[in-house]
């Protein structure tokens, strides 16, 4: 069976490079190539790819955020993030997204062909290693969960959009703000609401001013 392949990187260059590489591989097509992270979520809905390759930092946010999004919609999509460097954080960031790994942008054109049948085939792309200081990362903070900020379950550009909200501003004016289509912040607010368990925009609100009061 064929693999079919998005690549998501901001460069023309490297997509093109890397599509260009793909497709010489027995097995591996390039469906799609976007730039951006709505970009990303829009054709990963669209073409339905096997595997993403996605850069982890994108014009409009993070693909660590993109790779969470697609994956909480279509779950069967794997996703590898591309990055420059593995530094701890990262990866931790990408495997609580969902991702089934990390490959350096240094690294060889076959290796990560080779690392793009491993994730179609359901492989992990981590060192055990590596699993290991993830899942004690886990404990540690399933321990300290009580003294957590319950704003902690949102990502970067979910409490931001949450704090736009908290202003009264409409889905169209976020999204113009955070650089983002009407449709992905309507994604964006239906996330935060599910995850804050709320029901209404309102609530959400009203949520934001509580919690700065607390603060203070």
């Amino acid at each position: 069976m064929t693999t079919r392949v998005l690549i998501v990187d901001d460069h023309e260059v490297v997509r093109e490079g890397l599509r260009a590489l793909l497709n010489r591989r027995d097995g591996m097509e390039v469906v799609g190539q976007a730039g951006t992270v709505a970009e990303a979520i829009t054709e990963a809905a669209r073409m339905k790819p096997d595997v993403i390759v996605m850069d982890v930092r994108l014009p409009d946010g993070s693909g660590i955020e993109a790779c969470r999004e697609i994956r909480e919609t279509r779950p069967e999509t794997k996703v590898i993030i591309l990055t420059s460097y593995a530094d701890e954080e990262a990866v931790f960031a990408s495997i609580l997204a969902g991702a089934a790994g990390y490959v350096l942008k240094q690294t060889r054109g076959s290796v990560l062909a080779d690392a793009i049948a491993a994730a179609a085939r359901g492989e992990s792309l981590l060192d055990s290693a590596v699993t290991q200081k993830v899942l004690e990362r886990m404990r540690a903070a399933s321990e300290n969960k009580k003294e957590a900020d319950p704003l902690d379950v949102l990502s970067d550009q979910e409490r931001k959009i949450l704090s736009l909200i908290a202003d009264g501003k409409t889905n169209k004016e976020i999204a113009v703000e955070v650089f983002l289509s009407d449709k992905t912040v309507k994604n964006y607010v239906s996330n935060i609401l599910n995850k804050l368990n709320l029901r209404r925009r309102s609530e959400a609100a009203a949520y934001i001013a509580r919690h700065d009061a607390t603060e203070r």
